[in-house]
C-alpha cells in the first residue's frame, strides 16, 4: 500500500527509490503484464495516490535449457525471492561443456521444477569449496543483491585449514592478484594485480598434522583469493591441488564458507546464516 509520502510520484520514481535497477525498469517498460495499480495494468509513468495498491510482476524470458537433475541440496533458507544453500564438495556451481548436468544449477532447476531457469548465483564457490551460497530467484532480487555485492555490503566469512603454525594470530593481507597467461592459476602481483584484501584470524594450531584452523573475512572477492593469499604468507591450504600439490591430508582444498550476511532484497531485513565445518575438514583436526 502506498503511503502519503509518495502520493503524486510516478511509479517509476517510486521504484527507483526502492532500488530497482535500470535493467529492472527497462524490463517493466518493455513487457506487458508486469505493473498493476489497484489490479489494473498501467504504465510506469502513472502517478501514485495514497492508499493505492501497487503490484509488480517479474517473469523470465525463455532461457537456455538447464537439465533438471535430482541432486541432494542442503537448503538453509528459502522464500519467494532467494535460496541459501550449504553446498557440498565436488559440486560445480554452473554448467559447462565438460559438466552440463551435475551442477548446483541443475539441482536448483530440479528443486524448482524449471528447466528454463535463469540461474542467478550471487557468490560463486569453487567446485571443491563447501558452504553457503546465495541464489536469487528473480531479476529484481538479483539486481538488488548484485549491487549490494559490488558495494561490499554482503559479508562472507570462511574457515580454512592451512599448513603450519601461524606466527601472527590476526592480520590483513593486502596484495593484488593477477592471472597467469593461458592458465586458471592466480598469483600475487603487487604492481599490476587487482586489489585483493583478506582479514585472517588464527583459531588454533593442531600439531598432530601440523595444521592451523583459520577464519577469513573477505573485503574483496577475487577468484582464488583465499588460496592465493594464504600461500603468499607461507600457509597454503591443505589439499589445494593448484597451490599446494604436495599436500596429502585431503583430496580437496580445505575451505568452507561458514557465514553469510546480507539485507534481504525485498523485506530489507538483516539476514545471517552460519553452517558448521564439514566432516572431512573436522577429521583433519582430530
Amino acid at each position: 500500500m502506498i503511503c502519503e509520502d509518495y502520493s503524486g510520484k510516478t511509479i517509476r520514481s517510486y521504484l527507483k527509490y526502492l532500488s530497482f535497477s535500470k535493467r529492472c525498469l527497462s524490463f517493466l517498460s518493455n513487457h506487458s503484464g508486469t505493473v498493476f495499480l489497484n489490479d489494473v495494468e498501467v504504465p510506469l509513468l502513472t502517478a501514485l495516490g495514497a492508499g493505492d495498491h501497487l503490484r509488480i510482476v517479474f517473469f523470465d524470458d525463455m532461457a537456455d535449457e538447464i537439465i533438471k537433475t535430482e541432486i541432494p541440496l542442503d537448503i538453509v533458507y528459502e522464500d519467494e525471492d532467494i535460496i541459501v544453500i550449504n553446498k557440498h564438495s565436488g559440486l560445480p556451481v554452473h554448467p559447462s561443456r565438460a559438466n552440463y548436468d551435475k551442477t548446483l544449477a541443475n539441482g536448483v532447476a530440479f528443486h524448482l521444477n524449471d528447466s528454463h531457469l535463469v540461474f542467478r548465483c550471487l557468490n560463486r564457490l569453487d567446485r571443491d569449496t563447501t558452504g553457503l551460497t546465495l541464489i536469487a530467484k528473480n531479476l529484481y532480487a538479483s539486481s538488488v543483491l548484485s549491487k549490494e555485492m559490488l558495494d561490499g555490503h554482503i559479508r562472507k566469512k570462511y574457515t580454512a585449514i592451512v599448513e603450519g603454525a601461524l606466527i601472527e594470530h590476526t592480520g590483513t593481507i593486502d596484495a593484488g592478484i593477477s592471472r597467469m597467461k593461458d592458465s586458471m592459476i592466480r598469483y600475487v602481483d603487487p604492481a599490476n594485480g587487482e586489489s585483493a584484501i583478506t582479514h585472517f584470524r588464527d583459531l588454533g594450531y593442531y600439531p598432530k598434522n601440523n595444521v592451523s584452523l583459520v577464519e577469513l573475512d573477505l573485503v574483496t572477492g577475487r577468484t582464488h583469493q583465499i588460496r592465493v593469499h594464504m600461500k603468499y604468507i607461507g600457509h597454503p591450504l591443505v589439499g589445494d591441488r593448484l597451490y599446494n600439490p604436495s599436500s596429502a591430508l585431503m583430496t580437496r582444498q580445505a575451505l568452507h564458507s561458514f557465514y553469510l550476511e546480507f539485507i534481504h532484497p525485498v523485506t530489507r531485513q538483516l539476514m545471517s546464516f552460519t553452517v558448521p565445518l564439514p566432516e572431512d575438514m573436522q577429521e583433519i583436526l582430530l
